[in-house]
């Protein structure tokens, strides 16, 4: 059952060949005996409950297209009844009182929550590695990373411990490590996601979005979540088009007379070999499929790490604020006043990339450094967006290349250079800087340690609200290959 897509376990659910109970005690089983850390909290009798009601609902003939599909959600989501701990130390046993909006829409459709998935802490990393609960490893390759910051949601679906998972983006990280563990990711469009009961790390940045198999799953998934929340200030009302749409529409179209942006930016200097040749098969066969490629420039790509790595770490020092010792959360259990509580808190409660996120963000924010810093990145940030514009008004309708300059890296091999770890999302930044929504999908793979291998994903980018038009070129590309299909030894 593990090896069947949400499409085949949904018809198999309604032609009652399986019950959602026996399928979600299937998974729990597999969850229990893997090796891979990539959950954090599993507690198998709420599970079954969960399950137990979607059976119900298919006794009584209410179920929907997702009920009693497990899911499992990437520990940034909170959820009533299991920990809500962003992967810190900060929050190590925070159970929230509420679901986040997103988690909300699942259970109305039925679905059932398997459990918690590890991540980097509170979002911030490309491997998570930097979790306070100890690294997730890639199922391809157990040496390696398997991406971050949602590398337990993009482990899990590999490791078929899960049909479909959460996960957030901020600066690629649903896009990342779906390519580093050869499954499918999309970020939607900006606004287009709830971001209630979401714990923020970029508040101007932070997207939650779907990861599957197939772009058919993480469509079917895409329509339960997308929809404005007036509980959230940065969700997109119907007026801005941020209407509820059936996602799986147009995954039939052909992609006859598509022009496909390929930007030369993407595929110089840095860019491994292996990785290229994957990508550029990946696009010849698009062409197979009727569509034409067109060089684009995205002149302002290299700005975006910068840019990011200010507005990011600025947005960071001030979410994060909150978490003090004072109102919930890690409490130093030895302090002498006030101060120095607050001090041996969040030296203790944050490790050591949150802590220096939150440094540099405090530090562009100061006065005297806001204007020279903070300001001029917002300003190249719209630069950025503008440089995307003026390709989808004049030269292409997507823009597809690599999502990561080479495949996974070894477990610990970034983790004394942060900077080496930031350039690695080169690709993916630029899109979560303007807004729009991108997606990765597996084209093929390169080689790690011992000539194991290790997946390469591609990156489709569209305009604003285009999810339906990726997720059809991406199903069209998942119909004339079997990428999608390959699972890691032994699973």
């Amino acid at each position: 059952m593990h090896n069947k897509t949400i499409k085949e376990l949904s018809t198999l659910l309604h032609s009652k060949q399986i019950s959602s109970t026996e399928l979600t005690q299937h998974y729990l089983d597999r969850i229990a005996a893997s090796q891979h850390n990539a959950f954090l909290h599993v507690d198998a009798e709420l599970s079954l409950a969960q399950a137990k009601a979607a059976d119900a609902r298919f006794a009584e003939g209410s179920a929907g297209a997702l009920t009693g599909i497990p899911i499992a959600h990437k520990d940034i989501f909170v959820t009533r009844g299991w920990r809500s701990t962003a992967a810190s130390k900060m929050l190590g046993n925070y159970v929230s009182p509420f679901d986040a909006t997103v988690v909300t829409k699942f259970g109305d459709a039925g679905m059932v929550t398997l459990g918690k998935l590890n991540c980097d802490e509170f979002a911030m990393g490309s491997a998570n590695e930097n979790s306070a609960f100890g690294a997730v490893k890639n199922p391809w390759d157990t040496l390696a990373v398997p991406g971050g910051s949602s590398g337990g949601s993009a482990a899990a679906i590999a490791a078929r411990l899960a049909p479909a998972a959460t996960g957030t983006d901020t600066g690629g990280s649903i896009r990342q490590p779906a390519a580093f563990c050869g499954i499918t990711g999309i970020k939607p469009t900006y606004g287009r996601v709830s971001r209630f009961g979401m714990i923020a790390f970029a508040s101007s940045l932070d997207q939650g979005g779907p990861m599957a198999r197939t772009a058919e799953d993480c469509a079917l998934l895409l329509n339960e979540m997308v929809g404005f929340d007036e509980r959230d200030s940065t969700s997109l009302t119907p007026e801005q088009g941020n209407a509820r749409e059936d996602f799986t529409r147009d995954l039939s179209k052909p992609l006859n007379g598509l022009r496909i942006g390929v930007p030369k930016e993407y595929f110089g200097e840095g860019l491994a070999a292996d990785v290229e040749s994957s990508v550029r098969a990946a696009l010849d066969q698009f062409v197979k499929l009727g569509a034409t490629l067109v060089e684009i420039s995205l002149p302002k790509t290299a700005l975006s790490i910068p840019v990011y790595y200010i507005i990011a770490p600025a947005e960071a020092s001030s979410n994060l604020s909150r978490f003090d010792g004072v109102r919930y959360g890690y409490r130093t259990p030895e302090y002498k006043d006030l101060q120095d509580m607050y001090k041996k808190t969040r030296a203790e409660g944050f490790g050591k990339e949150v802590q220096r996120r939150i440094m540099v963000g405090t530090y562009v924010l100061c006065h005297g450094y806001y204007d020279a810093y903070y300001v001029q990145a917002q300003k190249i940030r719209r630069l950025i967006a503008d440089d995307f514009q003026a390709a989808f008004k004049d030269q292409c309708d997507v823009i597809m290349g690599p999502v990561a300059p080479t495949v996974a890296w070894d477990l610990g091999a970034k983790s004394s250079d942060p900077v080496a770890n930031y350039l690695a999302d080169i690709f993916t930044l630029s899109t979560s800087l303007a807004g729009l929504p991108g997606m990765a999908i597996p084209v093929g793979f390169g080689q790690g340690e011992k000539n194991a291998k290790r997946p390469v994903g591609l990156q489709i980018i569209g305009n604003y609200f285009s999810e339906a038009k990726l997720l059809n070129i991406a199903h069209q590309y998942q119909q004339a290959t079997d990428w999608h299909n390959k699972a890691p030894e032994g699973v």
